[in-house]
Formats: C-alpha cells, structure tokens, sequence
C-alpha cells in the first residue's frame, strides 16, 4: 500500500517536529520545508497528496506561495490546507485559494481530521 504523502511549510521547527511525528505514526509519508519560494519545485519533485501552509513563511509568504500553486494546472487539484495564527485566517485562506484552513494553535485531532477528509 502506497503511504499518503503530507507536503508542510512552516518555518516552526517545533511545530514541523509534531506534525511530521503525529502524521507519520499514523502512516503517511511527511516531507517538510522551511521556506516556500520553491514551492513548485517541491511539489513537482514530491507529488504530494496534501499540503498544509503556514501564512507567516519566509521568502514569500503563504499566501503568494498557495496561489502559485493553485494557478498551475498540474498541481492546482492538490488540496491545500491553510495554517496560521492570524485572526483573519478565513480571509486569507480565501484570498490564498485554499482548500480549508486551521487556526493555530491548533487541535490536532481537527487536523488530522481535515487532512484525513481531503484523503478519502
């Protein structure tokens, strides 16, 4: 059985650490970057089934980097989870052609869910 394939950008180590451990424990593959301004790259090198997005990343910032992705045909299906402890999360999400979004500090049970969701 191929392992689902998690793709997170977050600057955080902290955060990465938890994630990829939760994620992996239950069985998918986590592949992580610090940065988002080759975005493309990753995901044509990793091909990955989800991604989660941090808003505050360095170099270009979540939102610039989601909207490349969604305005890419290859890559645009890929659901795109937005992570971020702004209060105005729903419209960035929005505004970034998210998929859905989590605010921060998160529930990982809610985003495990949510990505689980996108997974089916």
């Amino acid at each position: 059985m191929n392992k689902k394939k998690i793709l997170i950008f977050d600057d955080d180590t902290t955060i990465l650490e938890v994630i990829s451990i939760i994620f992996e424990e239950n069985g998918y593959q986590v592949e992580i970057s610090e940065t988002s301004h080759d975005i493309l790259e990753r995901v044509a090198q990793y091909k990955p089934d989800v991604i989660l997005m941090d808003n505050w990343i360095p170099k270009i910032g979540g939102v610039e980097a989601t909207k490349l992705l969604k305005n890419h045909d290859e890559f645009k299906h890929i659901p795109v989870i937005y992570v971020t402890a702004n209060n105005d999360i729903v419209a960035l999400a929005k505004q970034a052609q998210a998929d859905d979004y989590v605010a921060k500090p998160f529930n990982l049970e809610d985003l495990e869910e949510k990505v689980a969701n996108f997974l089916q």
